[in-house]
């Protein structure tokens, strides 16, 4: 067990994918867990779901403040950086607050982690940092460089920096599952953008574990891309339509689909990875691999040379409907 006995540090930690890391670490026996995150009501919801943990530990702290995710790291082994402004519009109408959390934020957690002793640092980005149209893709970017670069000039330091790239998580907060099951039930009218949008999808299952196996891989520098499904907007939709009447005894026909247009920053589809980066990628089992443009290429287990193409949700093949509502229902979605 990759876990057991080790000390490890959830930046993010009530958020859905922090969350979700710390309930599969936990299977593993570490010494510690810490949980960090800015929201002690979600530090309280969590603590009552978990319940009592001997290596379980709840501390509150910003991101944005250095001296804090300093003490945070204290004696740390292992850091999982997902802590994020992620909603699309609230960065498009706070573009510096987005800045602060997720970039001042991010060079937090690398100066930290280096005066710490840190083994390694995994932070999770997103498709949109792929030809971003919006301030949250564009932190997310520089993020993302700013992990590759702390590689390069981390000195003698031993600390290990890799990012991993998905797309959306089925289910997770701001999720738009959760939100069309509501418009159904209360109002029998859906607001959509486009129904021709497609998008990145995963489980968080798939997330978590994923995450993990890149921490886990990592050498210096690299970008792990999750492979995940690509599902069409309308599919997912009438899915939703379909489940959400016949658990509720409602008329499908009934309910009113809206298209109401793009909001500031979306895109109809997203990229996990570009033309460029594919060209020097690997292609390991259940992810693609970018290494480091910084110092020596690394050699890893089982992998191969990774198929050129820009890796876009309107390049790839969507999944079909049926697939789609297998997927929701197997993380009881539906």
């Amino acid at each position: 067990m990759f876990f057991k006995d080790k000390k490890v540090l959830v930046i993010g930690g009530t958020g859905t994918i922090g969350t979700s890391l710390v309930k599969q670490i936990l299977k593993e026996e570490p010494s510690v867990i810490r949980i960090f995150s800015r929201d002690e009501y979600k530090q309280f919801n969590l603590q009552n779901e978990i319940g009592q943990k001997n290596n379980l530990r709840f501390l509150i702290g910003d991101v944005r403040n250095y001296e804090r995710v300093l003490s945070a790291m204290s004696d740390i082994d292992y850091v999982f950086h997902t802590a994020a402004m992620k909603h699309v519009p609230s960065c498009e109408y706070n573009p510096y607050e987005a800045v602060l959390t997720n970039i001042i934020g991010t060079n937090n957690v690398i100066k930290a982690a280096i005066a710490q002793n840190v083994k390694k640092v995994v932070f999770t980005s997103s498709d949109k940092a792929i030809s971003p149209t919006n301030n949250y893709g564009a932190t997310k970017l520089t993020a993302e460089r700013l992990m590759i670069s702390a590689e390069y000039s981390k000195g003698k330091a031993k600390t290990v920096f890799s990012s991993v790239r998905f797309g959306n998580v089925m289910g997770s907060r701001g999720s738009v599952i959760p939100l069309f099951k509501k418009q159904i039930l209360n109002k029998k009218k859906v607001t959509v953008t486009n129904l021709s949008m497609s998008r990145f999808m995963m489980t968080l299952t798939q997330a978590t574990e994923l995450t993990i196996k890149a921490l886990k891989e990592s050498k210096g520098g690299e970008t792990f891309v999750l492979k995940m499904p690509v599902i069409l907007l309308k599919d997912l939709l009438s899915v939703i339509i379909e489940e959400t009447c016949k658990e509720y005894q409602l008329n499908c026909e009934e309910i009113e689909v809206q298209e109401i247009g793009l909001r500031p920053g979306e895109k109809m589809y997203e990229e996990l990875m570009t033309l460029d980066e594919s060209t020097f990628a690997l292609e390991l089992p259940g992810m693609f691999l970018i290494p480091s443009n910084f110092g020596k290429a690394n050699s890893y287990q089982n992998a191969s040379k990774a198929p050129q193409g820009t890796y876009s949700s309107e390049s790839q093949e969507s999944i079909s409907k049926e697939e789609v509502r297998q997927l929701l229902k197997s993380e009881g979605l539906i």
